[in-house]
């Protein structure tokens, strides 16, 4: 594609530097100077869940990784390489474990849709499905069971965060570190909190299980 196919793009990245610096004159200069996040967001990299905006941070305040429906796969050194990074670099003090309603990876897990390449990257989603047919199964609404998924999948991938020997390592040394997983509305913008805070004095299965019966509870359905 051409450069002047794009240009309007340049022209608000203008517009928004100048703003920025009319509001607050150094914001760039002390933008570029330090990092000092301390939270990690781990979302989906569905274009209508931007962390910043979500959460009312600034640039510089959250440091970011996603991908296609916010899976953690202990064989991803991507995102492996970032949570290393964000916890012996930069000493973040809460890993964000961020699903949304309305998720499509989701949906396609949930249905079995054959979308090609990705497939093989929501399989891990249909894990989780597989794992839970029986509450699942129990939803009688089709919709109501892909929100269920949705939650059901962040719960999962929170238990795969904490069982990484990056945090293991991280909580063993004393280092402060808590693992929080949401979900995100995208039809009224607020962030729902699935009660599956872990920390290093916590049973990461007692609350995997303790999330997911409550995400039951929520739906009328048997864990």
């Amino acid at each position: 594609m051409a450069m002047k196919d794009l240009r309007h793009l340049f022209d608000a990245n203008a517009r928004w530097a100048e703003e920025t610096v009319a509001v607050s004159p150094d914001f760039f200069q002390d933008l570029a100077a330090i990092q000092n996040p301390e939270y990690l967001w781990i979302g989906c990299s569905d274009s209508r869940v931007p962390a910043n905006q979500i959460t009312g941070l600034k640039p510089g305040e959250v440091f970011v990784h996603r991908n296609v429906a916010n899976v953690v796969v202990h064989t991803d050194l991507n995102c492996l390489s970032v949570v290393q990074y964000a916890i012996e670099v930069l000493r973040v003090k809460h890993i964000m474990v961020v699903g949304h309603y309305g998720c499509g990876g989701v949906r396609a897990a949930l249905k079995g849709s054959s979308l090609g390449l990705i497939d093989n990257w929501l399989r891990h989603i249909q894990d989780v499905r597989d794992r839970h047919a029986g509450l699942l199964d129990a939803i009688p609404d089709d919709e109501k069971r892909y929100d269920a998924l949705c939650e059901l999948n962040v719960v999962e991938q929170v238990r795969n965060v904490a069982r990484t020997t990056l945090v293991g390592d991280a909580w063993r040394r004393g280092q402060s570190l808590t693992l929080h997983g949401w979900v995100y509305g995208l039809d009224n913008g607020r962030l729902h909190d699935l009660a599956v805070t872990m920390d290093a004095d916590c049973d990461i299965e007692d609350v995997s299980r303790a999330a997911t019966a409550a995400a039951a509870a929520r739906y009328g359905a048997a864990g």
